[in-house]
């Protein structure tokens, strides 16, 4: 596959919690230049960002991140604020205490309460793929299929590992068919995204490929 094909489907991201606003900035430049997805930035910078771009690239952001456990009016209140400053899309954590403790009407109820807050923004639903049983991973594919949304993703990259070609396997055969998957999270190089295409990924989340690229001069 094409680097640059594959630079397309990338959410070129920052969320480190020191990130500055330089930084911000840089990688929207990178993202420009190298006509990425997107980029996915910490709420806090969504309004500078949006200000900066003009449109230029769409601007992602998170929501109840990393650990999920935020109430639903809170996470609806971040959805909100989020769009309302510019974001055009949303990854949103799912709260994993209620998958162990089976509460799934309530993580059906709020990716629903969420999705209806986007309108017509993308939803990306984080599932934590790393601390799921498979049998999680596959009742999520149903709820998240059920609630209308755009996207399954992966991980927040903030847990113990990220995206595996396993779960990408596993999450493109239980997903329905208008939802895709976002693979994020230890994404290291251009072999790791085209595997992960391959097996069903139609985004990736990484800071990676854009550094690689500028070190190679893939332009």
């Amino acid at each position: 596959m094409d680097k640059n094909e594959i630079l397309s489907k990338v959410d070129h991201t920052l969320l480190n919690v020191t990130a500055t606003w330089k930084e911000v900035k840089q990688i929207c430049d990178d993202a420009i230049s190298y006509h990425t997805a997107s980029v996915c930035i910490p709420p806090s910078y969504v309004k500078q960002a949006y200000a900066y771009l003009k449109d230029k690239i769409k601007i992602c952001t998170v929501i109840g991140f990393p650990n999920g456990y935020q109430t639903t009016a809170v996470k609806a209140f971040e959805t909100k604020e989020a769009i309302t400053n510019g974001a055009s899309e949303i990854d949103m954590v799912i709260n994993l205490g209620w998958v162990k403790d089976e509460k799934f009407d309530l993580i059906e109820k709020e990716i629903h309460m969420i999705k209806e807050m986007c309108q017509e923004k993308i939803l990306k639903v984080i599932i934590e793929t790393c601390l799921l049983l498979e049998e999680e991973k596959i009742k999520m594919c149903e709820i998240v299929t059920r609630a209308g949304v755009e996207y399954i993703k992966t991980s927040t990259g903030f847990s113990t590992y990220g995206a595996t070609p396993e779960d990408i396997k596993l999450l493109s055969e239980h997903i329905g068919k208008n939802v895709k998957v976002k693979a994020a999270g230890g994404i290291a190089s251009f072999e790791d995204a085209e595997e992960l295409l391959r097996l069903g990924a139609s985004r990736l989340g990484t800071s990676r490929l854009v550094s690689l690229a500028k070190s190679k001069d893939f332009r």
